[in-house]
């Protein structure tokens, strides 16, 4: 058994390297950034802190199940808050829908928003968002599709009947109007959409079971040190375990021998000897220069991007009572936004997903507070970005003045649009990776491993499960389960 060199230390690579290293193995982790995080990162403006990637954590149990593979429980390394509510959702009409724990409770937000007959209805929709996540998760998401076999036989073909039957290759829109009748409870449970880098229109109603996640089992945040504490936490567990972190190191060659991966170079010149190595980064950029020939997987010949997004983190010298930890403001026309994001061009009246982390203490000092403001956006892939920041900065400033946070034009702020995503090493601009359309969905997606380079195996967004922070942490966990089977 030869040692593993994880080239990442994103949540994908840093959850392989925990399994693995617990495992006996020797790992090696090494990062071009400073620091481990990946897309879960940070930033830094003056006494404020923000993070720069996922804000929205669901499914915790997978992320307890990372640091329980390396012998560690996850609230002695990073405690959890659950969110009072998940979501606050406001509509154009002014009316508004907290996402709210529990059945009833959030059967009493629909009822008062929407009347009790389709309070009723949801009670029914949320019964059927159980019965599709129980069809999906161990057997489609929880498990290595990339893998023709586990498609095949009579096992899996009852599992895609059972699918089919609960509504799941219907597309989303249809699936969840078919259970609700109010326009706003259906935006509800379909602007996770966006997740996936799809309209409602085009998702499969699989992707329904990313509103079970978080409009069900519940949105959560780091008591301490935002999201980016996540990463923190993992890398500090991995060199617990016995892995080595180098950051500030770049892997620019994946070097092969007669029977597989021999090794990964260095941009200090070094040579790390490997019988193994996962690749965690950016699956596009690396196949165009960082792996080896034959890694070439045919399923990135006509890559398809999510859209991107233009983020603005402020610094408020103020705090904002009663604002919820996450806000959804809905555009006017619901499908012109989705079908302006896939010609290639913003929102014409767009949505926009508001963080506050007011739990989080230490993000600015005491009685100020950070804002973060997420407006979908098109990747580059569809053309050029040329001065649209600028244009799109001002628009929003003036959106969230008229929605009531106030002139926030001379607030000290970081500005992220899709250049800067593509200057951070993200394919087309976009920190979201490939879409989930269905030729881009289980085995269609790129492979979990190099089918012609034994021992090269991906881990992250690109590969199966796909986009989010609980598909990626599987991901890390698939690639050390096929390094551990395979022996190597």
């Amino acid at each position: 058994m030869g040692p593993t060199v994880v080239i990442g230390a994103g949540l994908g690579g840093l959850a392989a390297a925990m399994r693995l290293a617990a495992a006996g193995r020797d790992v090696t982790v090494v990062e071009a950034g400073d620091a481990p995080g990946g897309c879960c990162g940070s930033a830094r403006l003056g006494d404020y802190r923000f993070d720069t990637g996922p804000s929205v954590l669901t499914m915790p149990d997978v992320l307890a199940g990372v640091f329980a593979a390396a012998g560690e429980d996850m609230d002695d390394w990073l405690p959890l808050r659950r969110l009072d509510p998940y979501y606050r959702l406001r509509y154009h009409d002014g009316s508004h829908l907290d996402v709210v724990a529990g059945e009833e409770a959030m059967a009493e937000e629909v009822r008062r928003l929407c009347g009790p007959a389709e309070a009723a209805r949801y009670r029914r929709f949320r019964a059927r968002l159980a019965e599709l996540f129980a069809a999906e998760w161990r057997a489609f998401i929880d498990r290595d599709m990339t893998r023709l076999r586990n498609l095949a036989g009579p096992a899996a073909l009852a599992r895609m009947a059972r699918l089919a039957a609960l509504g799941g290759f219907r597309r989303l829109d249809r699936l969840v109007g078919g259970h609700l009748t109010d326009p706003r409870l259906v935006k509800a449970h379909t602007f996770q959409a966006l997740y996936v880098g799809l309209s409602p229109r085009q998702a499969l109603g699989i992707y329904a079971v990313i509103a079970h996640m978080d409009t069900v089992g519940g949105v959560y945040f780091p008591r301490s040190g935002g999201m980016h504490a996540i990463p923190r936490a993992m890398a500090a567990v991995a060199e617990k375990t016995g892995a080595r972190l180098r950051y500030g190191v770049r892997a620019v060659r994946v070097e092969t021998g007669a029977s597989g991966v021999s090794g990964v170079r260095l941009d200090t010149g070094e040579r790390l000897p490997a019988g193994s190595v996962v690749v965690a980064c950016d699956l596009p950029r690396a196949h165009a220069g960082l792996l080896p020939r034959g890694a070439g997987d045919w399923r990135l010949r006509r890559p398809r991007y999510s859209p991107s997004c233009l983020v603005l983190h402020f610094g408020l010298d103020r705090r904002l009572p009663g604002q919820a930890h996450h806000t959804l403001h809905f555009g006017a026309d619901w499908h012109s936004s989705f079908a302006a994001l896939a010609r290639g061009r913003p929102q014409p009246d767009p949505n926009l997903l508001v963080t506050y982390p007011e739990s989080d203490g230490e993000a600015a000092p005491a009685g100020h507070a950070t804002l973060t403001v997420l407006e979908p956006a098109p990747n580059l892939a569809h053309g050029r970005w040329d001065g649209l920041t600028p244009r799109l900065e001002e628009r929003l400033l003036a959106r969230l003045a008229g929605l009531g946070y106030g002139d926030l034009s001379g607030a000290p702020r970081i500005v992220f649009d899709p250049p800067g995503w593509a200057r951070l090493g993200h394919s087309a601009g976009t920190p979201f990776a490939l879409d989930h359309r269905f030729r881009q969905t289980a085995w269609f997606r790129p492979a979990g491993a190099a089918r012609r380079v034994p021992g090269l195996h991906f881990a992250g967004m690109y590969t199966a499960p796909g986009v989010g922070v609980p598909p990626v942490l599987i991901s890390g966990r698939l690639a050390a389960e096929r390094i551990l089977a395979a022996g190597r």
